[in-house]
């Protein structure tokens, strides 16, 4: 049995799908939400990593794909390892970030170096992910896009080979069934660094549509998360991670992808193409 945590975000869905059909009775799902839908071939499971009793979230799990985040990351990680190491699970597939790997010492990197620290030190078989920002980002800027065409975005200066998620999902799914990735670090870039101006202009072409970016201040975006609901403490950390865009290792593209999947990283010009409808479609909160 496979568990997937996180499985109602950008990751996880990508991954539930990656694994069906051939994993169709072997897929677990954990979620918070009794009234998350899930694909046939999954069976969910209620709990939280934070307070649930995880042993019967285990029960029978051999494989685990961890997604945790917040100011709780570390805190979970944990918690999954130590009901993990009393139990049946063989593998430990963490999704992390790239940052870890490169000195970074903002607030969410030095929670998931925690993370990763404890699963190492369980004993138990592990595969570490580190990918780059996610292309799925972009979708925070689909209201924006049909207000007035204007996409205000911090760290103008900021170059990343984004990635996109089914990307990270198809490499998860090859370390959660496939051997020979044991203690394997595998940081996850998409083919060519693009600047906040320039995935604006590769939005534009694909969506037919006169964008424009303008730099935005930091402390204008983290206003607005927490006028969302995000605690402030958690919307400066991911201020601080934003701001890792500045850091020349976030531009450096990897073959690591390719590497699992034998295939190439898809492009961002790609990935809008594929979610057109969503980013001319904003959310309503």
């Amino acid at each position: 049995m496979i568990l997937i945590t996180g499985a109602t975000g950008n990751v996880g869905s990508e991954l539930i799908t990656a694994l069906l059909p051939a994993q169709a009775g072997q897929i677990r799902v954990l979620t918070r939400n009794p009234d998350a839908v899930f694909p046939d071939g999954t069976q969910k499971i209620v709990a939280d990593l934070a307070d649930s009793d995880l042993a019967p979230v285990l029960d029978g799990v051999h494989a685990v794909f961890l997604l945790t985040e917040g100011l709780n990351t570390a805190a979970h990680d944990r918690r999954l390892v130590a009901a993990a190491r009393q139990g049946s699970v063989q593998r430990i597939v963490k999704l992390s970030v790239l940052s870890v790997g490169h000195g970074a010492t903002d607030p969410i990197t030095t929670l998931h170096r925690a993370g990763e620290e404890a699963i190492r030190d369980s004993g138990i078989g592990w595969t570490f992910l580190r990918p780059t920002a996610f292309m799925s980002n972009a979708l925070n800027w689909a209201p924006m896009i049909a207000a007035d065409q204007v996409v205000h975005a911090p760290f103008a200066a900021g170059r990343a080979a984004v990635v996109d998620p089914a990307d990270i999902a198809a490499v998860a799914a090859a370390c959660l069934t496939q051997d020979g990735h044991n203690h394997r670090v595998y940081e996850l870039t998409g083919p060519e660094p693009l600047s906040p101006a320039d995935q604006v202009a590769i939005l534009g072409q694909v969506l037919d549509r006169d964008l424009r970016y303008a730099e935005a201040e930091p402390a204008d975006m983290l206003a607005q998360m927490v006028s969302y609901g995000m605690p402030e403490e958690l919307a400066h950390a991911i201020i601080d991670q934003f701001r890792s865009t500045l850091k020349p290792y976030n531009s450096k593209q990897t073959g690591d992808i390719t590497a699992v999947t034998s295939r190439p990283a898809r492009s961002f010009a790609d990935w809008a193409l594929a979610h057109r409808t969503e980013l001319l479609t904003p959310a309503s909160w």
